[in-house]
């Protein structure tokens, strides 16, 4: 008995671990309920009238299983001593599942503005990727059932899944708004975050230095 409540608080224990995003003090949990471990904390920011605005924390999640390291080792041919061009490419073009959690941090904040921000940044990833292409089709089926009039004041949470067969799935607030089955999609939303010019580059580096100690794990 004494043996299976210690072992329940162990479990409630790590059921609330979590890790602080130290620009904005927000708090995500190490691991998700699918089991999905976070590899990095970021901050995404962007200029306003010639102002730094922080937008939202966000928190990377990978199933870091014996598949995908498989998958890493035979893009890198092994194990790997540091953080690397093909490393990250191996994740952002691999059929893996990804999770990135986004918390609002900025005050008033609005699906139009989220939508319009998202669109923007993966029109730039999108043209990197076809060689100047843009395909405002794809870029609108994103979040395409949330409505514009929707609040998302600081603390409110978005989280954009790439699922198994390379589809992105888009929840706000925990509702389901769109699932769009695209491979460029997905590598593009994902290059947002790891590509070469990263939203936040610490957290990109960070990202990498977890998947790299997973590689040297048991």
């Amino acid at each position: 008995m004494e043996a299976q409540v210690g072992r329940k608080e162990e479990e409630e224990e790590e059921e609330e671990e979590m890790e602080v995003e130290p620009k904005t003090g927000v708090s995500f949990p190490a691991k998700l309920p699918d089991g999905k471990q976070l590899c990095a904390t970021g901050l995404r920011r962007k200029k306003l009238l010639a102002l730094g605005i922080n937008i939202y924390a966000f928190g990377m999640y990978v199933d870091i299983d014996a598949r995908f390291k498989e998958l890493l080792k035979a893009k890198l041919g092994g194990a790997a001593e540091k953080p690397s061009k093909e490393l990250y490419e191996a994740v952002i073009d691999g059929d893996v599942g990804v999770v990135v959690r986004l918390v609002i941090v900025f005050r008033a904040l609005t699906m139009s503005m989220v939508r319009k921000n998202f669109g923007e940044g993966l029109s730039v990833s999108l043209k990197k990727l076809t060689g100047g292409q843009k395909n405002e089709e794809l870029i609108n089926k994103v979040m395409g059932e949330a409505k514009d009039g929707i609040k998302l004041p600081p603390g409110s949470v978005i989280e954009i899944a790439r699922l198994p067969g390379h589809v992105l799935q888009a929840k706000v607030k925990d509702e389901l708004v769109s699932k769009v089955e695209s491979e460029l999609l997905c590598r593009a939303y994902l290059h947002m975050y790891l590509g070469d010019d990263p939203f936040d580059k610490e957290a990109k580096e960070r990202f990498g230095r977890t998947l790299v100690s997973s590689l040297s794990a048991p």
